[in-house]
């Protein structure tokens, strides 16, 4: 597995990480806590060093899961981790959002117990919370990088200006947003901006919640607790609409001998070098299959065709419901 660098902080990691939520939250119920060490095991196994939580997956479960399955890679790998909402712990869900400095410290010292480490590599905070000024937030994790607690600041979903007031008061490592063929909206302000800065990129949903895939049925449904059942892009209406992105996706993957899902990722990668997609997945052998777009570099041919040809296609339904769109703080 081929390595990148976050910006310039300094920070390697392997070039496709592992995004772990969706073993535990967000895509139906929660998997099988063995059968998801042993995916996340196979990962390390094929040079992943790269590996995504939050607190909030679950909450509380998906970090503890990352922290058993990883114990015995002490030090060879990155976990990044996330702080920023609000959780009722008898309810067990998240009840707002909640980046005040003693929650953001708080949550630290619980997320370092759970994952079984002594520093977080990479801290987000998860959404951007209008109640506390982002310098009181970057200023926090600045005293708990001094601590020892933290190694690395990051945001998530955050809007451009936001991103260069947290950077003025504690060196941001990585933003982590959502960013795939299908999902470019941060193209015109946001990757020019953490360009600037020498930020990095981790992309989440690279796959588009695995619709880019090209295994989403257009008839498909959805369990109750899967994210996907209310996102307008996942209507049966959308769903139809927007295959003509995964016909583009099966012709390029036909000829070069290797899936859609692997010509979508190695897209991501191929437009900046300091971008690195997480995928998720709960099979191994749909992990061994996203790595392996680490060894797929596209032609600036190849690059522009799929330029010109997504271009006019137009994509059908938002990326979030219009309230979980207003959350995120763009």
């Amino acid at each position: 597995m081929k390595t990148r660098k976050l910006g310039n902080s300094g920070l390697e990691v392997s070039a496709i990480g592992l995004g772990c939520m969706g073993m535990s939250f967000g895509y139906g119920p929660a998997h099988d806590k063995n059968e998801m060490i042993k995916v996340i095991r196979a990962a390390v196994e094929q040079g992943v060093t790269f590996f995504d939580t939050a607190e909030v997956y679950g909450p509380f479960i998906n970090e503890e899961l990352v922290g058993e399955a990883l114990a015995p890679f002490k030090g060879k790998v990155t976990i990044a981790t996330k702080f920023g909402f609000e959780i009722d712990h008898q309810l067990m869900k998240h009840i707002g959002i909640n980046s005040r400095p003693e929650n953001i410290k708080r949550v630290a010292e619980a997320a370092l117990k759970r994952l079984k480490v002594d520093a977080i590599d990479l801290f987000y905070q998860h959404r951007v919370d209008p109640n506390v000024p982002i310098e009181e937030v970057a200023g926090a994790v600045k005293d708990l990088i001094k601590e020892g607690k933290v190694k690395h600041f990051g945001l998530s979903e955050a809007g451009a200006n936001t991103i260069r007031k947290a950077h003025a008061e504690q060196a941001v490592t990585a933003l982590q947003s959502e960013y795939s063929l299908w999902t470019r909206q941060h193209e015109k302000e946001i990757i020019p901006t953490i360009e600037a800065l020498g930020i990095g990129l981790v992309a989440f949903s690279p796959l588009g919640k695995g619709f880019l895939t090209g295994k989403v049925e257009q008839t498909a449904t959805f369990a109750e607790n899967d994210i996907r059942n209310i996102l307008p892009r996942f209507t049966q209406d959308a769903l139809k609409a927007n295959q003509a992105l995964i016909e583009l996706l099966e012709k390029l993957a036909k000829d070069r001998d290797a899936t859609p899902a692997q010509i979508a990722l190695a897209w991501v990668l191929a437009q900046k070098p300091w971008i690195v997609p997480i995928p998720g997945t709960t099979k191994v052998h749909r992990l061994i299959e996203n790595n392996g777009a680490a060894a797929i570099v596209l032609s600036a041919a190849e690059l522009q065709n799929i330029e010109t040809a997504s271009a006019q296609i137009e994509i059908i339904g938002g990326r979030y419901t219009e309230a979980m769109e207003k959350a995120t703080g763009l």
